[in-house]
């Protein structure tokens, strides 16, 4: 079963802020997304039943070795996507935004594609 993308959003989240803090809170989640405490709770319970994150009893979010997949991918398809439209001329705001959509839906083959050509360009 392919993982929505609120549930992308919410490891990337987690990635992200692991990468400042080991200690990441719901909270933090709550603050990094601008995303109301109830509706960050709920996410958490589901992406903890779904098997991308655990809860330590400290309230600590740690993700498993497959939610930390997927929000390892969906961070490099940002960082890369937003790299490659800043590139072509884009504002760093609108490439971030954009590329924070389009890491959602583009398919692993396209993505793959750009990356090589981004590679080969010397680009990356």
């Amino acid at each position: 079963m392919r993982l929505q993308e609120s549930g992308e959003m919410y490891l990337e989240s987690i990635y992200v802020l692991s990468k400042k803090n080991p200690f990441v809170r719901s909270v933090d989640v709550s603050e990094y997304l601008g995303y109301s405490k109830p509706s960050v709770s709920r996410a958490v319970g589901l992406l903890k039943n779904a098997g991308y994150i655990t809860v330590e009893p400290s309230g600590a979010l740690k993700l498993t070795e497959e939610g930390y997949n997927i929000a390892d991918m969906m961070f490099e398809r940002h960082t890369l996507l937003t790299n490659c439209l800043v590139r072509l001329g884009v504002s760093p705001e609108t490439a971030a935004e954009d590329a924070c959509k389009i890491e959602h839906v583009i398919s692993e083959e396209s993505f793959e594609a750009i990356k090589k050509q981004m590679n080969e360009s010397g680009i990356v």
